[in-house]
């Protein structure tokens, strides 16, 4: 692909309804263990560390089956969709 492309990244459907399961349980696991699940989710996709994700209800398990891009994709078009 040259300097001058656009490359093209695509989610399809059934990724995002599994995406869209995976926040929302992560969410939650963060949310029990008295945890800020924005702050946490956003350092993890921002540092790709994972140490922002509990091992609680195999949150971190989950998070790491998932290429954070694919997170990114869905919570922008999320985002978009809404506004």
């Amino acid at each position: 692909m040259g300097v001058n492309e656009t490359s093209l990244f695509h989610v399809d459907d059934f990724d995002i309804t599994e995406i869209r399961k995976t926040l929302n349980e992560v969410y939650e696991a963060l949310e029990e263990r008295g945890y800020n699940p924005v702050n946490q989710i956003v350092g993890y996709l921002i540092s790709g560390d994972l140490g922002y994700i509990s091992s609680h209800k195999e949150a971190r398990k989950k998070m790491k089956q998932i290429d954070r891009a694919y997170f990114v994709e869905v919570l922008l078009k999320e985002f978009c969709k809404n506004n």
